[in-house]
């Protein structure tokens, strides 16, 4: 199971929300790229990272930072965030990010996914946000008509082969994932699924690896110390 250290980045400094809500920013740097040369120097082998105004603006604010990320550190990036094109998507593959998470333009625009999955194929990840047990769109603010799982295998069906489950309820609040949900998706899809949101100890990373996922995001409770990094790795 991989453990992906989160970078929420937004105007350029690292922080972390919560709920996904943009009125309650904890700023932890202000600087992202340090930020990822610590998590690499801490044994992270895969960093997450999310282009907060991005999201919700639906385009790239935060690209030179991102960028930069890419190309100090050497272990492999992921990108969600406001990324709705195939273009921007060519632009982000060839600035140096590894994979690339389509969330609200794949609820709107399933074409987007087709032909992105056909061009890129593995590099297409598919970021589920869910409220509920039903997808939520653009940053959060919106709630789909769309069940998660089955938007899970509609998504599988396309040929996407990695998705990212968060249930917003639990994110960036340190109660424990919902691991009910995660073992749900992992029993429902033949493609990897990785766990995100609400992971609070070392305890929530034991119970997340006995659903099958094949790896979990770990954001505030790096941040906050509640996990350490070596520690968790070595479980």
């Amino acid at each position: 199971m991989v453990i992906y250290p989160a970078i929420d980045i937004k105007q350029g400094k690292c922080v972390r929300l919560v709920q996904g809500r943009f009125d309650d920013v904890t700023v932890y740097s202000d600087s992202p790229v340090e930020m990822a040369q610590k998590w690499e120097s801490l044994g992270a082998t895969y960093i997450h990272l999310v282009d907060l105004d991005g999201a919700l603006a639906g385009e790239r604010i935060n690209r030179t930072v991102i960028k930069e990320i890419a190309k100090t550190v050497k272990v492999p990036v992921q990108l969600g965030g406001g990324i709705r094109t195939l273009d921007a998507i060519t632009s982000l593959l060839d600035s140096g990010v590894t994979r690339v998470i389509l969330g609200t333009s794949a609820v709107n625009n399933p074409t987007l996914v087709k032909e992105a999955v056909a061009t890129y194929g593995e590099k297409i990840v598919i970021g589920i946000d869910a409220k509920d047990g039903k997808v939520a769109i653009e940053g959060w603010e919106k709630v789909s008509d769309f069940s998660a799982v089955s938007f899970a295998q509609q998504m599988q069906s396309l040929g996407v082969k990695t998705i990212i489950y968060t249930d917003i309820a639990r994110d960036g609040m340190l109660k424990g994932p919902n691991v009910k949900a995660m073992q749900e998706m992992v029993e429902n899809l033949d493609i990897d699924v990785i766990a995100s949101g609400g992971v609070s100890a070392v305890e929530d990373l034991k119970a997340l690896k006995n659903t099958g996922v094949q790896g979990v995001i770990v954001g505030k409770a790096l941040y906050t110390g509640n996990v350490d990094l070596k520690e968790a790795l070595k479980v």
